[in-house]
């Protein structure tokens, strides 16, 4: 459901009059919000379908207002829900714990036949080569031959080396969105095409996995936090009109991101 133009006429017009009569221009408010000044000339206008979804004309309000020391109620804003079902927004990089469990044993398992495969066979022929007895008395008399010469000197056991297999590489950690507000969240996976898209409610979080998702779009970024490797991440430098672009790449690091 969106807003209906006389109600955003209204809710423009109290915002329009309130920077006239505080004496703040345009590009006053615009350095404060971050917001392009064609967005507060629309959202002043009250033709505020032209901004894009509800979810982002609410916070582009609320920051406007916010900046202007007055109050917009809720009713005269947009509401952050559309006529469409919103899909829900499921992490498919979850894996269960019982699961990388058996993964693991697995793993071990299979070293240890390996080695002991290796292993029992070596231990065996050397120990044949030795004998349980005490080794023959020899006369000194009577010159060994060439392959008693041989058969006399020392052997060198053979020992099978038990140092387990290098595991797989370990894996990046993920990035983990955290939302104070609601906000419009769509996922882009690395062939560019949309994997997910949905809107998240205050106190909700999620975790993208990099190499799995290549770009992020954020809406209504102030009410948004993220995390990489346990570390709160600047959204600043790609934030544009209160929405946050950005491109995560396979070993975790970001970029701004075209719209």
């Amino acid at each position: 459901m969106t807003i209906t133009h006389s109600a955003g006429s209204a809710a423009g017009e109290r915002l329009k009059r309130a920077r006239e009569a505080s004496g703040i221009s345009l590009a006053d408010i615009s350095a404060r919000t971050r917001l392009p000044i064609h967005v507060l000339q629309t959202l002043e206008s009250g033709d505020w379908d032209r901004l894009g979804p509800p979810v982002f004309v609410r916070g582009q309000a609320r920051g406007y207002a916010r900046a202007l020391g007055i109050c917009i109620d809720d009713e005269t804003l947009p509401s952050p829900f559309t006529t469409t079902q919103i899909p829900t927004l499921v992490s498919h990089a979850h894996v269960p714990r019982y699961r990388y469990l058996a993964e693991n044993l697995a793993r071990r398992a299979v070293y240890v036949v390996l080695t002991a495969a290796l292993a029992v066979p070596v231990w065996l022929a050397t120990r044949s080569n030795h004998g349980d007895g005490a080794p023959p008395v020899e006369s000194l008399d009577v010159a060994p031959s060439q392959a008693e010469v041989v058969d006399a000197l020392p052997r060198t056991p053979v020992v099978a080396s038990l140092t387990p297999i290098a595991g797989p590489a370990q894996a990046v950690a993920p990035l983990r969105i955290e939302v104070a507000g609601d906000s419009w969240v769509q996922l882009f996976g690395a062939n560019g095409s949309e994997v997910e898209k949905g809107l998240l409610h205050a106190g909700d979080s999620r975790d993208v996995r990099p190499g799995e998702i290549s770009r992020l779009v954020l809406g209504n970024a102030s009410a948004v936090r993220v995390m990489l490797h346990g570390q709160p991440v600047d959204l600043t430098p790609y934030t544009r009109s209160n929405v946050a672009r950005f491109t995560l790449s396979s070993d975790g690091s970001l970029a701004p991101s075209a719209p």
